[in-house]
């Protein structure tokens, strides 16, 4: 019985460990669990934090990009000359202001107080003091007013012209930047497809010298024309960020860095535009800004010259005020008076020394210097007109010969690639039709560039937009868009059709 007790016992006890060691590793299996959950959790969260951390990066490294009207329209809010000439504008407001002035009373409040020596006896009082407020108003100014007034006003139009004038300047820089950035960008596309296309060649040269098909000369050869090419590529992205550098500075939006702070969007492109010469020039001379601000100089020297004459006319002011003032006489009454006043006060000057002859004459020859600079801008804008509308003409004379450039080149490479299947080419005529697609294609985007700049600076000849330069010469012919990137890529392997 006592045995069974023991065994019973015995029992129980290994139970016991046995439930007290699966007790125990579940413990640590849950631990375990709960830990590598928690260490889960915790590398979920960090590749999160890490991704929107790097979209952050990205979006903010990307920066906005603009479309040309986009960039005109910056350019116009940001624009160092442009703020300039507005604050001139804000200035040539506050100039009205004054010289309105000159309508209004004016609130005048003198006074003085003085105490005398005297050597010998007097019954005068030592003491002397006077105080007033007075209220003035012009009653005759012989013109001056009048014409001061027009000044400002006439002040106020010529910094508008001025403002127009820098504005149409600016946009035409902003487009001929932006067209010189598309340009260089283009042809870093068009140098990086060559140099990919070269070093292809070279590879397959090389695998040729390999397995004993060519000789050496060929491998020389191919790096010859590499090593060409790598230059070209290298100088095209430097001019690529240095137009970016110059719309930048143009959009007042320029990095410590040197890189960007934004991208450009679009492609360079051909549109056809035919403005008649004549209306070109009549729009010019009816809109464009600089000649009207020519004009309103001779207006504003005609209206200094009656300012001037004003001087040889009286000038007559009316006053009203309240005055206090002692009386040094005590004879005469009691020292301290006061009381209203009123009347009239005026100016002739007799005589000045011919002072008055002398601004006279001064604006007389401002006036005759302004008549001349009118003459002279009409001519320069009218010279600038003409200059613009024959590079527009010229340039697209060359677009048409270029595009069938590109197209010559294209087929004489196809021939060059016949030839050399045949056994009738060289390598070294595969090389050279090759480049002179490049070459070609490259021309034909600097001719679409040329068309482009000369546009912009044609409206800004004229006073308007380039959209405004179709006249009815221009609405008469269709229009038509054409991309200056269809041709303007080489081919993507020498053996491609």
């Amino acid at each position: 019985m006592s045995g069974l007790v023991g065994w019973v016992e015995r029992r129980y006890h290994d139970l016991g460990v046995e439930t007290a060691v699966a007790s125990a590793s579940m413990q640590a299996f849950s631990m375990t669990f709960v830990r590598n959950q928690r260490t889960a959790n915790r590398i979920s969260t960090l590749v999160v934090a890490l991704l929107a951390i790097g979209f952050f990066v990205n979006a903010r490294a990307e920066g906005p990009s603009y479309g040309v009207e986009q960039a005109v329209a910056l350019a116009n809010e940001k624009n160092p000359e442009i703020v300039i000439a507005t604050k001139k504008l804000e200035a040539a407001r506050g100039g009205l202001i004054e010289a309105r002035s000159g309508y209004l009373p004016s609130a005048i409040a003198s006074g003085f107080a003085d105490k005398r020596e005297t050597q010998n006896a007097t019954d005068l009082r030592r003491e002397d003091y006077n105080a007033s407020v007075r209220v003035l108003e012009n009653v005759y100014t012989g013109g001056a007013v009048s014409n001061q007034v027009a000044i400002a006003r006439l002040g106020i139009e010529k910094q508008q012209c001025e403002l127009e004038e820098v504005r149409n300047k600016v946009a035409m820089d902003v487009r001929v930047a932006f067209y010189d950035v598309l340009l260089n960008r283009a042809k870093v596309g068009v140098r990086e497809n060559s140099v990919r296309v070269l070093n292809e060649e070279l590879n397959a040269q090389q695998e040729r010298q390999r397995a004993g098909i060519v000789g050496t000369l060929n491998v020389h050869r191919a790096q010859v024309a590499l090593a060409n090419e790598q230059p070209e590529l290298a100088n095209a992205k430097t001019q690529l960020k240095n137009s970016y550098l110059r719309l930048g500075d143009l959009l007042n939006s320029s990095s410590q860095s040197g890189d960007p702070e934004f991208e450009v969007a679009g492609q360079l492109q051909y549109e056809a535009r035919h403005p008649d010469l004549n209306e070109c020039l009549g729009r010019a001379d009816a809109k464009r800004a600089e000649i009207r601000a020519r004009q309103i100089d001779i207006e504003i020297e005609d209206r200094q010259y009656r300012v001037d004459q004003s001087e040889l006319r009286p000038h007559v002011q009316a006053f009203s005020g309240y005055e206090v003032y002692n009386e040094r006489d005590p004879f005469v009454g009691p020292e301290f008076n006061h009381g209203y006043l009123f009347g009239l006060s005026g100016s002739w000057h007799l005589f000045d020394g011919f002072a008055t002859k002398g601004r006279m004459q001064a604006t007389h020859a401002r006036r005759e210097a302004a008549a001349a600079a009118l003459e002279a801008t009409q001519r320069t804008v009218a010279s600038e007109v003409r200059s613009a509308f024959f590079d527009l003409e010229q340039a697209d004379k060359v677009l048409e010969p270029a595009t069938k450039s590109v197209q010559t080149a294209d087929e004489s490479l196809e021939i060059t690639k016949s030839n050399l299947a045949a056994g009738l080419g060289t390598q070294l005529d595969i090389l050279q039709a090759a480049t002179d697609v490049t070459r070609t294609r490259t021309t034909r985007l600097s001719a679409i560039y040329l068309h482009d700049v000369a546009l912009a600076r044609l409206a800004r000849a004229c006073g308007s937009s380039p959209e405004a330069l179709d006249f009815a010469a221009g609405k008469l012919k269709p229009h038509h868009e054409k991309q200056a990137l269809d041709l303007a890529h080489p081919p993507a392997k020498l053996t491609q059709r």
